[in-house]
């Protein structure tokens, strides 16, 4: 132990010795350490430390091709493969708007960074991979067989941070943006006039915001004709009426930092024990059903009309998953996507909000 009382970096790469097909993560939650305090313990040993640098991160990827980009959280993992494009950077909110690459960042959440090599067999697995103050994963980027490497290279290079140290330092996680608010006043009156007068889905943050609400109390609280529950198991059926039906869904999975989004059809959906999976060519989805405590049929209005999601929460108020039906700013919502969202099983008894 260190002088933190965590494990030092020679314990860490001792228990990475001793336990070489657990995955980082899990063997990092047993060392009780976070995932980038696991990855900085093997600098010099496949790990080369970079800048946690977004904007430019975005910038270098478009020339490194096709790759598989990574955003999760503790109950999604949600994975694309295309290429970096029509980046937008900025200091508070980044964007990546490819065709198959869709991200919302937040680049002040991004704190510390790597460059991972991992031998697998005759190959080398490569990817970037970056982390929030509190240690925890907001993105990664993994290579794939078409990704050109001169580039991925020469991107290294420019981000490799001056500080190659096997230790850092990590903050507690801040409470998460959609956590319930205590103390609240419940007055539905006020948020469903606020609710009622949105013009577009974005606006829906900044109208919790200013009404002090979590997103859960919000959908709990303002009434049947916005919000209504649904069945734990709906998301499976959503999937596969939505395969049988062949209608194409928006998926957004998210963190602190970063926010990816699917938009198209599905199609080969494969559960497995709690876990449901999305297996398509260039999308594939992750997510513990068993962590989704509550699940929402969500309207909100928009200067289109109102468009319908389907959100699901864990047993802690935070969002999961969410679901739309694919549609493009200033398009009204798709007739059979709404259908899909209407038909889906209701719970019998009202949630307490």
């Amino acid at each position: 132990m260190d002088q933190r009382g965590r494990p030092a970096p020679h314990e860490i790469r001792r228990a990475r010795s001793e336990n070489p097909k657990m995955r980082e993560r899990d063997l990092a939650a047993q060392l009780g350490v976070s995932e980038a305090e696991f990855l900085a313990a093997h600098c010099g040993e496949g790990v080369v430390r970079v800048e946690a640098l977004a904007n430019d991160l975005l910038t270098g990827l478009e020339a490194v091709g096709e790759v598989m980009a990574l955003t999760r959280n503790d109950s999604a993992v949600h994975e694309k493969i295309g290429v970096y494009d029509k980046v937008v950077t900025g200091e508070h909110s980044a964007l990546a708007l490819g065709e198959n690459i869709d991200l919302r960042i937040f680049p002040k959440v991004w704190a510390h960074g790597f460059a991972v090599e991992k031998r697998d067999g005759d190959d080398i697995r490569r990817s970037l991979q970056f982390f929030d103050a509190a240690g925890e994963a907001v993105h990664k980027v993994h290579l794939r067989p078409g990704s050109n490497l001169y580039a991925y290279q020469k991107l290294v290079a420019r981000l490799q941070s001056a500080d190659q140290s096997p230790v850092i330092s990590v903050v507690p996680a801040p409470a998460d943006p959609d956590a319930e608010v205590s103390g609240t006043p419940t007055d539905a009156d006020a948020l469903r006039e606020n609710w009622s007068k949105l013009t577009d889905v974005h606006q829906f943050f900044g109208m919790l915001r200013k009404l002090k609400l979590g997103r859960r109390q919000a959908v709990r609280m303002v009434g049947a004709d916005y919000a209504w529950p649904l069945e734990a198991g709906a998301v499976p059926v959503m999937f596969d009426r939505a395969v049988a039906a062949q209608v194409p869904i928006m998926c957004f999975v998210g963190n602190r930092g970063c926010i990816q989004i699917h938009s198209g059809q599905v199609s080969n959906i494969k559960p497995m024990g709690p876990w449901l999976n999305v297996m398509d060519e260039t999308f594939h989805l992750h997510l513990r059903t068993d962590h989704i405590a509550e699940v929402w049929a969500v309207r909100k209005p928009t200067k289109d009309g109102h468009v319908t999601s389907l959100e699901t929460y864990d047993s802690n108020g935070r969002m999961i998953i969410q679901f739309f039906g694919k549609r493009h700013e200033g398009e009204v919502e798709r007739a059979d996507w709404r259908t899909l969202a209407e038909s889906l099983p209701r719970l019998a008894a009202p949630v307490a909000a």
